[in-house]
């Protein structure tokens, strides 16, 4: 062996390179940190985001659930839209009662005419029609002014205030504050406790809920193949009860009949001075 050598050169080097190896896998291989007593620290779990996850699957659940029955609604009604195929949709509803009025036949404001139904749907009427922008009448209307609403296209709901209580009344404005060609008021000695008019066309009822209400308002609201005025105006702000007020007592001797006489063929829409 040559003089000055270290066999143990070598060695020494191999064995700091080993160490070093075995350094570096420990590192790379090293567990996850423990928390106190050598117990793995817990998985941070992302609470805000898992929170408004289920806040959004809420918000959609209820949107759902709030919707969907409107969606059933609507596709119920469908067999009961006008059109020029589905001319008068009320056909399909049980209990309309259809009879044919000449139109165009107007009487004074002081004169009554004797109709052939309570209510009436049909026949001579006032000049002046009685608004019917969606209104709810609280009290009582002239009815000769509620036939010229139904001439114009509006269905007009009555109920008898002896027979309806405050819940059916309040579910039967829901259906005409603010709508279009709508009216409603009470109509005292009524037979059915609620009645449906339009021209020609009505259907008597027992119950605010009953799903013939909205088929018949489907149907024959501005439906232009059954009334005669189609495009006449339902707007008339000066219209009160208490301008024309209801008269519960029989028509006299001295009212208008049903088969128009003493009534004037209309030459004009009238609404009171300053309308």
């Amino acid at each position: 062996m040559p003089s000055g050598s270290d066999s143990r050169g070598p060695n020494k080097n191999s064995g700091a390179k080993s160490a070093k190896a075995i350094k570096a896998a420990n590192k790379n291989s090293r567990p996850a940190k423990k928390g106190k007593g050598g117990v793995p620290a817990p998985r941070q779990i992302p609470w805000l985001s898992i929170g408004a996850g289920v806040a959004v699957l809420a918000l959609i659940a209820v949107l759902g659930i709030n919707l969907w029955p409107k969606v059933e609604e609507r596709q119920a009604l469908e067999p009961y839209k006008y059109s020029s195929e589905n001319k008068d949709p009320s056909d399909k509803i049980d209990g309309v009662l259809k009879i044919e009025y000449p139109a165009g036949q107007h009487v004074d404001s002081t004169q009554r005419v004797a109709y052939d139904q309570t209510p009436p749907f049909g026949g001579p009427h006032d000049a002046t029609w009685a608004n019917c922008t969606g209104t709810v009448y609280a009290d009582p209307i002239r009815t000769e002014n509620a036939v010229h609403s139904l001439e114009h296209g509006a269905i007009w709901i009555t109920y008898n205030p002896d027979l309806v209580d405050q819940d059916q009344i309040d579910s039967l404005a829901a259906r005409v504050n603010g709508k279009s060609y709508m009216l409603m008021s009470p109509y005292p000695g009524q037979s059915s406790p609620i009645s449906l008019q339009s021209w020609g066309h009505r259907l008597e009822i027992d119950k605010a809920d009953d799903d013939r209400i909205d088929q018949f308002i489907t149907a024959l609201n501005q439906n232009p193949n059954v009334y005669p005025e189609v495009g006449a105006s339902c707007t008339n702000p000066l219209f009160t009860p208490s301008t024309s007020p209801f008269d519960p007592t029989p028509p006299g001797a001295d009212a208008i009949q049903m088969d128009g006489t003493g009534a004037t063929p209309a030459t004009d829409e009238q609404i009171p001075a300053g309308g």
